[in-house]
């Protein structure tokens, strides 16, 4: 970025060229025709960097004309959500509130209602953002992500697919197309626990917990954990200490213990690094009395 700008040109994007593909086909071929291209949904990632010129793509690829990229449905016993599938629509989906339901937990807690209605689940998750709340999720509920490019399509799992902030495992022409998401058996628990400072504030910390429970003990349990590193965190050792018996106190503090010291955030405006890492086992016993709670109801 060039810090000599004047102020007020460092809110501008800088030129590029603006592409608008009717179909998956075009958007592919493009994506992998072009230069410096990069792709946009609902645009609430990019579109603030590109306004710092912290990116300055030469151009963009608008997904929103691709109608085979929206919508729900169930293929066998997994849950697939098109990519550009906004948040607002995983809010009002009856039958994924019954299947999945903390993903309408956790999206009627990003941001704000004129953000829901336009930024989408496929832009959550696809870009590596460390902040959006979806990632975390898609780890604990062992989903997989479906990637097009030139060669056709592959999965790439949730849990392998963040590298560090902004950087995934998707290669540059590929495009994020779908989330296959095994369907949690039924009477599972399940909870999104998010601290943050303001309403459309990325988290301080945030706790995702999906868990079963058999004859009063937690069968099987996995956490994840949103913004205390730079890339969503699956806490093993904390649903491991969370698994195999009744949730009591003990095991409460053992799992957020665990959570706590996999966590790595850094120091900003929401707090320093100690406190934001103590948040994160904060919100994962939270999540966890919560999930369990409603295990089987």
């Amino acid at each position: 970025m060039d810090l000599h700008l004047p102020w007020e040109e460092l809110l501008i994007p800088g030129s590029f060229d603006y592409h608008r593909p009717s179909n998956l086909g075009d958007a592919v071929a493009l994506l992998s025709r072009l230069d410096d291209a990069r792709l946009i949904a609902g645009g609430h990632s990019l579109i603030p960097l590109m306004k710092l010129r912290l990116a300055q793509p030469r151009h963009l690829i608008d997904l929103a004309g691709v109608v085979d990229l929206k919508g729900v449905r169930i293929d066998g016993g997994d849950v697939v959500i098109g990519a550009m599938t906004t948040q607002r629509e995983i809010i009002a989906d009856a039958a994924l509130g019954e299947t999945v339901p903390i993903l309408r937990e956790a999206a009627e807690q990003i941001s704000n209602p004129q953000v829901r209605y336009l930024g989408t689940i496929g832009g959550n998750v696809a870009n590596g953002d460390p902040g959006n709340d979806m990632p975390a999720l898609m780890m604990a509920l062992g989903a997989r992500y479906i990637l097009r490019g030139p060669g056709g399509d592959r999965s790439v799992a949730a849990r392998a697919y963040y590298l560090g902030v902004y950087e995934t495992a998707a290669q540059p022409d590929e495009i994020l197309i779908a989330i296959r998401i095994p369907a949690p058996p039924k009477g599972h628990g399940w909870a999104y626990e998010k601290l943050k400072r303001k309403v459309g504030d990325y988290a301080t910390a945030a706790a995702a917990v999906v868990l079963t429970v058999a004859d009063g003990r937690v069968a099987t349990c996995a956490i994840a954990l949103t913004n205390v590193a730079d890339r969503p965190l699956l806490a093993e050792d904390g649903a491991t200490a969370a698994t195999g018996g009744a949730l009591d106190e003990e095991s409460l503090a053992r799992a957020a213990k665990a959570a706590e010291a996999v966590a790595a955030p850094a120091a900003d405006g929401r707090g320093s690094a100690e406190y934001r890492a103590r948040m994160a086992g904060v919100m994962t016993r939270r999540a966890l009395v919560r999930a369990f709670a409603r295990a089987g109801s």
